[in-house]
């Protein structure tokens, strides 16, 4: 009920009754959706730069995407009960239909991001991709030499001090792939900057209703989002992705074709280890005990599929369909992919 007598004292909405609106606390008035959303981390300039672009989008036409109300006091951020919220506004639209088309559906997404007309600067991380893997790597070599000379505490330590000098010299390949890509190939028009998720995969827009959450967004090139789908679906079947990934390309580019520069910062992107960061990473900063076994038995995966995951980068340009798409077949592969 603190949900009602917040938006009723800080925007003057009267609601009656609290529902769940896919994982968001929400309520229903009018034929709209009121729903409650945590701004983690943000401050009032980032979200009133998110709301810019979401306004921008909806002008252009998508009806997922949320307004971000200001309050009465002209914020976009209200503190309530120490804590720090902010609410979106969306249509209560029917239910979406089943069997959606990621990729076209991304691609038009894009396509308006694209089109933004001011200068995007607290999300943005266009050309920023290589400083964000040195510091990383960087991060991560630190932790790994201080544990270098001691016993492992636990099957996990074990499992990340054997491995992490493979996972340094992948991201120092994507590192290298990525530097060729900027200096030997020219960006063309589709390679601008759009709006682009931190992390874009399979399930970002499920449940009942398709809510695209600007706190999600980054300013950035759209192979981001792309490798991410990509990098998901693999891992959530490595048997069973291939179909998926060349249907999700083939979708996409009936709406915006890929340029060999875009192709070849989406693989630079694949052979970054992202996952494997990630699982450290998380490792790390998490309290749970239980979050901590399900991410040793990941890490565990992560490293026994090493190899098939060098497969599944050796055909990629193939399975996607980007060597069909290309008008130049200037992509270049890891040549110790192939020994």
């Amino acid at each position: 009920m603190q949900l009602l007598k917040m938006l009723e004292i800080h925007y003057g909405i009267k609601a009656h009754e609290q529902l769940k609106i896919n994982a968001y606390d929400a309520v229903s008035v009018n034929g709209w959706l009121y729903i409650l959303a945590s701004p983690y981390n943000k401050s009032e300039e980032d979200v009133k730069e998110l709301s810019e672009i979401s306004n921008h989008l909806r002008g252009y036409g998508d009806q997922h995407v949320p307004i971000i109300l200001q309050g009465k006091d002209g914020n976009f951020i209200t503190t309530w009960e120490q804590q720090k919220y902010c609410i979106f506004a969306i249509r209560q639209t029917e239910r979406k239909q089943r069997h959606a088309k990621h990729g076209r559906k991304l691609a038009k997404f894009h396509e308006r991001g694209r089109r933004v007309p001011f200068q995007i600067q607290r999300s943005s991380r266009i050309g920023q991709w290589k400083q964000l893997w040195e510091r990383r790597l960087e991060q991560m070599e630190k932790v790994w030499n201080s544990l270098l000379f001691q016993t492992p505490e636990d099957e996990f330590e074990q499992l990340f001090t054997e491995s992490f000098p493979y996972y340094m010299g992948l991201t120092e390949n994507a590192i290298q792939y990525l530097v060729d890509t900027e200096l030997d190939d020219e960006p063309l028009e589709i390679d601008s900057g759009t709006v682009c998720h931190e992390r874009f995969t399979t399930k970002t827009w499920d449940g009942q209703y398709t809510i695209k959450n600007p706190f999600e967004w980054v300013f950035d090139h759209r192979s981001r989002d792309l490798a991410e789908w990509v990098r998901g679906r693999y891992w959530q079947n490595n048997q069973t992705y291939d179909v998926d990934v060349k249907q999700f390309f083939s979708e996409y580019q009936s709406i915006a074709p890929l340029s060999t520069f875009s192709w070849r910062l989406l693989y630079a992107r694949l052979i970054f280890p992202l996952h494997y960061f990630e699982c450290i990473e998380n490792y790390y900063s998490s309290r749970s005990e239980q979050e901590k076994r399900w991410l040793e038995e990941r890490l565990s995966k992560i490293i026994r599929h090493s190899s098939e995951y060098e497969r599944f980068l050796a055909g990629f340009f193939q399975q996607s369909g980007a060597l069909i798409h290309s008008n130049s077949i200037n992509l270049p592969t890891l040549d110790w992919l192939y020994r």
